[in-house]
């Protein structure tokens, strides 16, 4: 099979998605079962970190070991690429030892970069620009709670964000609509959304952007990389807090989802994020599944 990276959302046909999703069904479902399932034994997962991380090193490690297989941490402050070994060089050395490889890294040029010289297929595992296997495991989530998210509406309240690039992706591929509402000065990019999506709409009154959603979320305030802008940020983002009255706008049946780690008080309310439409914890745990799907079809094309 031809080498296959997930770097962006927009990477996978809405065909190749629905695969994933059913063989996330099928492995959670073993998992659960306590049922061995071994598809990747002797198979090698490396996964180079630039950023911190918990629920990603966890659920990929957790996962390749559960598939069978082995994984190996590279933190780049610990190899040569901290060094300053070129990113192509690299990406031929580690790609050779190894079947797949997870990059949590700044700028999605780098992993870019990587995955172009690699020789075998190359996951994102957050960038400043994308962070796909979250939204995946968000779109899961909401599909084994909900039910199909073709035709639904979506409100992003908050940065304009690596998840909100990934979001809108994601409602391209699958036929949703997101209502965005971001604070002034940090508005979306338009270099980092197709000139063709149509699948959102821009609000100035975070609430507004909650009227009628079936899925309400967030994000931090100030994501990795952006500390030093975070007291500036708390002034700005006054206002866009996740609350109850936001939730009594969206529709009765909405789920609130955030990627975690939260901040209570801050861009949502504990009443919200511990309340009963909170699926946050199911969001996280998901994370382990579609990853463990996902190495799966890039490792073995689809399985049956």
């Amino acid at each position: 099979m031809a080498i296959k990276h997930f770097l962006q959302f927009s990477d996978f046909t809405l065909a190749e998605f629905e695969h994933v999703i059913e063989r996330t069904r099928i492995i959670k479902r073993k998992f659960k079962n306590y049922e061995p399932y071994h598809p990747l034994a002797d198979r090698t997962l490396v996964m180079v970190f630039e950023k911190n991380s918990t629920r990603t090193r966890l659920s990929f490690e957790a996962g390749m070991h559960q598939l069978g297989g082995a994984a190996i941490y590279l933190n780049t402050r610990d190899s040569q690429l901290g060094r300053g070994e070129p990113v192509e060089d690299a990406a031929q050395v580690i790609s050779r030892m190894c079947d797949i490889i997870m990059i949590r890294t700044f700028g999605q040029e780098i992993i870019d970069r990587f995955a172009a010289h690699s020789r075998v297929p190359v996951i994102n595992g957050l960038t400043n620009e994308h962070h796909p296997c979250q939204v995946l495991a968000d779109i899961y989530t909401y599909i084994e709670h909900r039910g199909s998210i073709a035709g639904k509406t979506v409100a992003w309240v908050g940065d304009a964000n690596n998840m909100l690039y990934s979001w809108l992706q994601a409602a391209q591929v699958f036929g949703f609509h997101v209502n965005v509402s971001t604070p002034k000065r940090y508005e979306i990019d338009p270099t980092l959304v197709a000139p063709d999506n149509n699948h959102y709409t821009t609000f100035v009154n975070p609430s507004d952007a909650c009227v009628g959603a079936d899925l309400v979320t967030t994000d931090v305030w100030t994501s990795m990389g952006y500390e030093e802008e975070n007291a500036v940020r708390m002034k700005a983002f006054a206002g866009w807090i996740v609350d109850g009255e936001k939730m009594k706008r969206a529709h009765p049946d909405a789920l609130f989802m955030h990627c975690l780690p939260a901040h209570r008080g801050e861009e949502v309310a504990a009443e919200v994020i511990d309340g009963p439409q909170s699926v946050v914890w199911d969001e996280a745990e998901n994370r382990l599944h579609v990853q463990k799907a996902l190495l799966e079809y890039l490792v073995l094309g689809k399985v049956d």
